[in-house]
């Protein structure tokens, strides 16, 4: 079987099992520019939603999103607004049925 074809099953297969980071650009020496922990409490049967909203007063171009589960939970960050290449970002994290939520997040330029 041709290797690049199996590297990318796999990677593939990786992502399809647990993919509960969201990692945007590259942060090998970048500087960050802003941090938080976003946390909510778990409520039984329902779903928590937190949004992130981080503007740059400097209007400095980000360059880098990090956004790591530390629960390690069935939890999903998506950017709704901006990102990469923008000055601001809008993130939606939503946890598991039932469950808590905890990102830490870290913004790079």
């Amino acid at each position: 079987m041709n290797t690049k074809l199996l590297s990318f099953l796999l990677l593939a297969s990786m992502c399809l099992v647990k993919c509960d980071h969201l990692i945007l650009g590259d942060p090998n020496n970048k500087q960050l520019i802003y941090h938080i922990v976003a946390e909510y409490s778990a409520y039984p049967f329902l779903k928590r939603t937190k949004d992130v909203f981080y503007s740059n007063p400097e209007q400095r171009i980000i360059s880098t999103i990090l956004a790591y589960d530390n629960l390690q939970s069935k939890a999903t960050a998506t950017v709704t607004a901006g990102g990469v290449g923008y000055s601001f970002v809008n993130i939606r994290m939503d946890s598991e049925r039932g469950k808590g939520l905890e990102y830490d997040i870290g913004i790079y330029s």
